[in-house]
C-alpha cells in the first residue's frame, strides 16, 4: 500500500522504468532466438510485478479521490485509517501532532497497518481524523 505522496511519485517512476526494462528484456530474449512462448514465460514474473505496482498506484489514486474499498474484515481497518489520512491530505507528522505522539510512532503504526493496535488506539486515530464507525455484522454463509 502506498502511504505517502513521495512513495506515490517513486512508484510511478519505478513503473515507468520497469516498463522500459520489460521491453528491453523482450528484445534481448528475441535476439537470443527464443520463441514467443518462451519469451512470454520468461517475462511473466516481471509482468506480475508490474501488475502489482499498477494496482498499488491505482488504489492510491482512488483514495486521493475519496473512493474507498469496503472493509470486509477487522484486519482491514488499519488500511482504511491510512486511506482516510491520505484522502484528507494529512501527513504522518500532522497526524502525530493531533495524537500527541511522535511522527516515528505514526510511521511504525502505519507500516504495520495498525496490526495489533488496541481498540483505544484505533479510536484515538479515528477521533484525530474526525471519523466515526458504523459496524454491521452478519452471519457468514457456511
Amino acid at each position: 500500500m502506498i502511504k505517502t505522496e513521495t512513495a506515490y511519485r517513486r512508484a510511478k517512476e519505478k513503473l515507468k522504468d520497469h516498463k522500459a526494462y520489460i521491453a528491453n528484456e523482450k528484445l534481448r530474449l528475441e535476439s537470443m532466438g527464443l520463441s514467443k512462448d518462451q519469451i512470454s514465460h520468461a517475462v511473466q514474473p516481471l509482468l506480475a510485478f508490474k501488475g502489482e505496482l499498477e494496482q498499488d498506484i491505482q488504489h492510491y489514486e482512488m483514495i486521493k479521490q475519496g473512493i474507498f474499498l469496503p472493509i470486509e474484515t477487522i484486519m482491514e481497518v488499519g488500511k482504511n485509517l491510512i486511506a482516510h489520512r491520505i484522502y484528507m491530505n494529512l501527513s504522518q507528522a500532522e497526524l502525530a501532532k493531533r495524537l500527541g505522539v511522535s511522527e516515528a510512532q505514526v510511521s511504525r503504526d502505519e507500516r504495520n497497518e495498525y496490526e495489533g493496535a488496541t481498540t483505544e488506539k484505533i479510536q484515538s486515530v479515528m477521533n484525530a481524523l474526525g471519523l466515526r464507525t458504523t459496524i454491521h455484522i452478519e452471519t457468514a454463509a457456511v
